[in-house]
């Protein structure tokens, strides 16, 4: 019974004889033919399909024509482009949107802007040194405390300063009563003058009379009326007359030179007393000077002077840091070209990079970094090799943050907007 339908079966899975062949004889099947023709486009190497053999089983070209229609899909298949044409123009356009955003974003945000991470935080500190010298009694601040203008910042022992202030002042009331007292003779001395001046009248008015009186003693005497004796003693008289006159002018010359040193006195006096004037400011100074206090705003910083410590005059007692910094930023000199007082700056602090400080260029230092060094460059001597100079910048800020702390030295990261 099976072989009844196997031999049934069999017919049909043969293959139909091509017509202009004999008898029916059964060619061999198309997929050889494509095979032997296809065999020059296989690679070296590989082996080209044979016919089929006799006395092989009939039942193998079964599963020819699949695998001869694939090699002829893939010939008739279209390449990807055109299978996928839609994807390749969307491709190309976001290529050519992403070139143009990268062409606007340079034009925009680097192409107008000049950066340089050579810049830090500056500012002009100043030393906290005393004046004069003593112990310190008072430190009312402390490490990188904040301070205002006139706060105090240390405190030197009064008490010898306050007892030369006092030794000025007493030596001044000294000079005082010594002009008084040089006045006071200067008015005497007006009297004397006074009294001078009568006596040489009344010197004068003993004279005339004494000259009359031994001129009419003279006249009798020799007319024999009166005595050689009488004439003698009237022009002994004349004489003492003279002699009172002359003395008494004398006086009043005296008197009156007298004065002239006491004046001279006094001006040395006055003199005295506004050198211990000068010195009363000078005390009153040194004892201010004991008072050490904040000339403006900032921080102090390296404290170093301590309460019981003999401060010297010139010592420092610690560093000061004012308010008023700013950013010197040094560009190179082929950065400079466009760059003008004026211009707006993004300032980015390496200790706090989540943060922009926006500032403005306030000056570009007229000269390269080098130029004002210690030693400058000597490029005349030598050999020379170009280097490309920094320019120092300067950029200033209005409104620091009041939350972070910032001082000299912080490098910083600015970014110029120069076109």
């Amino acid at each position: 019974m099976f072989d009844d339908h196997r031999q049934a079966a069999e017919p049909a899975s043969r293959p139909l004889p091509v017509e202009g062949q004999a008898g029916g004889q059964a060619e061999p099947p198309d997929r050889d033919i494509l095979d032997l023709g296809r065999s020059g486009s296989h690679p070296e190497g590989e082996t080209a399909r044979k016919p089929a053999q006799e006395g092989e089983s009939e039942s193998a070209p079964d599963d020819d024509p699949e695998q001869e229609s694939e090699p002829e899909d893939e010939e008739q298949r279209p390449n990807i482009l055109r299978r996928h044409p839609v994807a390749f123009l969307l491709g190309g356009l976001a290529v050519v949107a992403l070139c143009i955003g990268v062409f606007f974003y340079w034009l925009l945000y680097m192409h107008p802007y000049e950066s340089t991470d050579d810049a830090f935080v500056d500012a002009r500190s100043i030393s906290v040194q005393p004046k004069v010298g003593g112990y310190l009694v008072e430190v009312p601040v402390t490490d990188n405390q904040h301070v205002e203008a006139g706060q105090m910042l240390f405190q030197i022992d009064q008490r010898d300063y306050r007892i030369a202030l006092e030794q000025a002042k007493a030596q001044v009331v000294a000079d005082e009563a010594a002009i008084k007292n040089i006045d006071a003779q200067i008015q005497a001395q007006y009297a004397n003058i006074d009294v001078s001046k009568a006596q040489v009248a009344t010197a004068e008015a003993a004279l005339k009379f004494a000259q009359e009186d031994a001129a009419r003693y003279k006249d009798l005497a020799e007319r024999g009326s009166g005595s050689v004796q009488q004439s003698q003693s009237a022009t002994s008289t004349l004489q003492q007359r003279q002699a009172a006159l002359q003395s008494a002018s004398a006086s009043v010359v005296a008197a009156q030179k007298q004065i002239g040193s006491l004046e001279a006195q006094k001006a040395s006096t006055q003199a005295q007393m506004a050198r211990d004037k000068a010195q009363v400011e000078q005390a009153e100074l040194n004892l201010g000077y004991t008072t050490i206090q904040a000339v403006q705003p900032g921080r102090v910083v390296r404290l170093t002077g301590g309460i019981g410590a003999l401060a010297q005059a010139g010592q420092s007692l610690s560093m000061f840091v004012p308010d008023d910094i700013w950013v010197t930023a040094n560009y190179k000199e082929t950065q400079i070209t466009d760059m003008r007082p004026g211009q707006p700056a993004d300032l980015v602090i390496d200790s706090y990079p989540g943060r922009t400080i926006h500032g403005t260029v306030a000056s570009v230092q007229p000269g390269s970094g080098t130029a004002f060094s210690l030693l400058p460059a000597q490029n005349a001597t030598g050999n020379y090799v170009k280097v490309t100079q920094r320019i120092p910048v300067k950029i200033v800020v209005k409104d620091w943050p009041t939350d972070v702390a910032i001082g000299p030295g912080m490098s910083v990261v600015p970014t110029i907007t120069v076109r």
